[in-house]
């Protein structure tokens, strides 16, 4: 799952997958601002085939907490 995660916000970003590290947050990631979370939330759903709420995205603010939010919501856990 990581590595389909880091592929969705590689092209979000605009950046290289191997360059997102595991722990990718916007601190480590330029692009990453308001709007460009917004384009990650919307790509993940279409990725995954899920829906985030609105307390979800908030949260989504690495890649670790992507990743556990996923599993969650496709009962990967």
């Amino acid at each position: 799952m990581e590595e389909r995660v880091k592929q969705v916000m590689a092209m979000v970003f605009g950046v290289a997958a191997h360059e997102i590290g595991a722990n990718a947050a916007p601190g480590t990631i330029e692009a990453w601002d308001s709007m460009r979370h917004m384009n990650l939330v919307i790509a993940l759903e279409e990725e995954f085939g899920v829906r985030f709420g609105e307390d979800q995205i908030e949260q989504l603010i690495s890649l670790p907490l992507i990743c556990l939010t996923l599993r969650e919501l496709t009962g990967q856990a």
